[in-house]
């Protein structure tokens, strides 16, 4: 995971929200919104099982023209965004406040426009309009997300251009990197928050057979005009957020341009006032573009009653307006067609001569990336790399670690991906405890893909090397997956004990919105937990060639190395240690003390096997992972060899995941038959 890192510059810069973390984030999004709107179906009144996407057109002879314009319009998009995300993470002039809301602008851009048209030449090109019903729900939650964040991020980057034109002094204090950071996520967690609000809500509603949508995409308002059952609350909620997302951004925008304005004008030179407003000149191109053919599609719609016309008019702002956006940024923008030209030249010059200089030094690092990258700004460090001494320094001996690591880590994903799999593709198994299961095995996955891998290479280049951001950003997604994985387990835990002790409820208690919710909360707690560990850290000085005794940067050993004081980073390392471990272990022992004393009050042998056996795989996990934990935490403090304390944390961070899908597969029957169904399924496939 850290691989991709170790390209950046070795000076602080402002990079693309794009990477690890949001990355994996993004990618299990969708099998986490599949999951939700599984649980929703199965709880839902509607019989539907598929949507008609009418499209703009019946004539087969438009169809041709339709499917070689949108892809045009599509791959220009992607491309044109591409481009202006490489060259303003290859650009150094560039990493600034205002390129880095860029930057996040154009990533929104692609992924808006790659959750709609690609469905729609698909189904073009195979001649077929249906959609599944949960494909349909979960374009519906991305067709949200996407505009909400591209209104949001406009919002950001018209307040950035009125620190810097109305507050040009104290422009780097206002606009600090923990600000543009907190800003960043704080699109990101409405977008998701609004999302998942309005589908929960369409979860109540029920729908007839053979649905007929006249739209190239599945649009809430088109939908809920399809609801056999009342969307009054739907409907309700659709307005207020409207104007909430809508209108208070656009206040928000304009108030900061009527600031922009006053400002200009009291300049007395006009090539400071041109100067200034042309920084603001592409921005409120792309503001005018957004927000006018939003309002466009409205009062066509109002105006007009025919759905064609109203999809014709929705093309503006669902694929027009992002294809523009880089041409409008790139065209008005002397820097970005500066960072372009050279962008090009670059590229250019590689394909012409092999020995050229080609590496690009671009890098699609995630949220936390960023923050410790802003943070390096700031920080009086000189340290560029660290060093990642290992289990052992006998070069004889690096052939089987390379060997036995790489053989753990292919496990380790193999196992718990057929986990994963093997959940999807069984309809027995879409509850919640496996719903729970295949968040646990994907954050294992993430867990051993965070460490292992950057062990693998530096034994096979022979290199211990890992540059400062590549070793913050470890740390940061080590402690994530790690609180993931000791928070689900407490999930876990108290849906064993809701399924014990309260069965006759366990439907109602373990409803889909719960589930879910249990969920989020899970990632943001960790999220924000391993944040403010990195925002102090960043606040550490380290001197070159620093050796962590390690196999990975972990958090208490970076905290040893440092040169500066450590002790309210110990503090907050102790205290969330506590809180983050000793409560969610006291939630898990509570709950098993519950699930026995409701065992023993049963009356039947069979009846107490039959309830503790469901309980018997996760009570394993739990004790390896916290048998595992313990240990090492003994073996720091008995010993004060790293060595040994090193190979010790092998057992938790490495063998407890690979460990897991065996303890889930062999001591459950319910995963052993899907597992078996999966296979004979994946072997009997051509």
């Amino acid at each position: 995971m850290t691989d991709l890192i170790n390209n950046l510059s070795k000076r602080p810069t402002f990079l693309l929200n794009g990477g690890c973390h949001f990355a994996a984030t993004s990618c299990y999004s969708c099998l986490f919104l599949y999951r939700y709107i599984g649980y929703m179906e199965a709880g839902n009144l509607t019989g539907i099982l598929e949507f008609i996407l009418l499209g703009f057109s019946e004539d087969p002879e438009l169809q041709p023209f339709i499917f070689g314009l949108f892809l045009c319009m599509f791959l220009v998009t992607v491309l044109g965004n591409l481009l202006i995300i490489l060259a303003i993470c290859s650009d150094p002039h560039l990493h600034t406040p205002m390129y880095f809301f860029l930057s996040n602008l154009s990533l929104v851009d692609i992924c808006f426009s790659t959750t709609i048209v690609p469905k729609m030449l698909v189904n073009i090109h195979t001649e077929n309009k249906a959609i599944s019903y949960m494909d349909c729900l979960t374009q519906v939650y991305f067709s949200m997300f996407f505009p909400i964040l591209d209104t949001l991020l406009l919002t950001v980057m018209a307040y950035d251009r009125f620190v810097a034109i109305c507050h040009p002094l104290h422009y780097t204090v206002i606009m600090s990197p923990r600000l543009c950071g907190l800003l960043v996520f704080a699109t990101w967690f409405v977008g998701i928050m609004t999302s998942l609000l309005h589908i929960s809500l369409m979860r109540h509603l029920s729908f007839c057979r053979d649905l007929e949508i006249p739209h190239f995409f599945c649009e809430l308002t088109q939908i809920l005009k399809l609801a056999c059952s009342d969307t009054f609350l739907n409907s309700t909620l659709i307005y207020f957020m409207t104007g909430v997302l809508g209108v208070f951004p656009l206040v928000g925008i304009l108030f900061s341009y009527s600031q922009i304005a006053s400002s200009i004008r009291k300049m007395s030179s006009s090539g400071g006032k041109q100067k200034a407003f042309s920084t603001c000149g592409s921005h409120l191109s792309v503001v005018s573009l957004f927000y006018g053919t939003g309002v466009g599609v409205y009062f066509t719609s109002a105006v007009t009653h025919s759905p064609q016309k109203v999809s014709v008019a929705s093309v503006m702002y669902t694929v027009v307006t992002p294809m523009l956006n880089p041409f409008i940024y790139s065209l008005r923008n002397k820097d970005v067609k500066g960072a372009l030209g050279s962008l090009l030249s670059r590229v250019t010059s590689c394909l012409n001569s092999p020995t050229a200089d080609c590496s690009l030094r671009v890098a699609f690092v995630s949220f936390s990336s960023k923050q410790t990258s802003y943070m390096g700004a700031g920080n009086q460090t000189e340290v560029s790399v660290f060093l990642l001494l290992g289990l052992s320094e006998d070069p004889e001996l690096q052939p089987l670690l390379f060997g036995l690591f790489l053989s753990m880590y292919l496990v380790t994903v193999l196992g718990n991906l057929l986990i994963i799999l093997a959940i999807l593709s069984d309809s027995h198994l879409h509850t919640p405890m496996y719903f729970f299961l295949s968040n646990l095995s994907f954050v294992d996955i993430c867990f051993i893909s965070t460490t292992v891998p950057k062990m693998l290479l530096n034994i096979q280049v022979h290199s211990k090397d890992i540059s400062y951001i590549g070793c913050i950003t470890q740390v940061y997604f080590f402690m994530i997956f790690a609180g993931m994985d000791d928070f689900l387990l407490t999930v876990m835990a108290y849906d064993r004990f809701v399924a014990i002790c309260h069965p006759l409820h366990y439907t109602i208690i373990m409803n889909p919105r719960l589930c879910v919710l249990l969920v989020l909360i899970c990632w943001l707690t960790i999220f924000w937990v391993s944040l403010i560990h990195i925002l102090m850290v960043g606040q550490l000085t380290f001197c070159t060639g620093t050796e962590l005794p390690h196999f990975f940067c972990e958090l208490a050993q970076i905290l040893k190395v440092a040169c500066s004081d450590t002790f309210i980073n110990n503090i907050c390392l102790y205290v969330a240690t506590a809180l983050l471990c000793v409560f969610p272990l006291t939630g898990i022992l509570f709950s098993y003390s519950q699930i026995v004393s409701s065992l023993m009050r049963m009356s039947s042998t069979e009846g107490k096997y039959k309830a503790f056996s469901t309980c018997g795989s996760h009570l394993s996990v739990v004790s390896l992972f916290y048998g595992t934990s313990l240990g090492v935490y003994l073996t720091s403090a008995v010993t004060h060899s790293s060595q040994r304390s090193s190979v010790a944390s092998v057992m938790y961070t490495v063998v407890t995941p690979m460990l897991n899908p065996f303890i889930y597969s062999l001591r459950n029957k319910d995963v052993k038959g899907a597992l078996r169904r999966l296979l004979n399924r994946a072997a009997s496939c051509p």
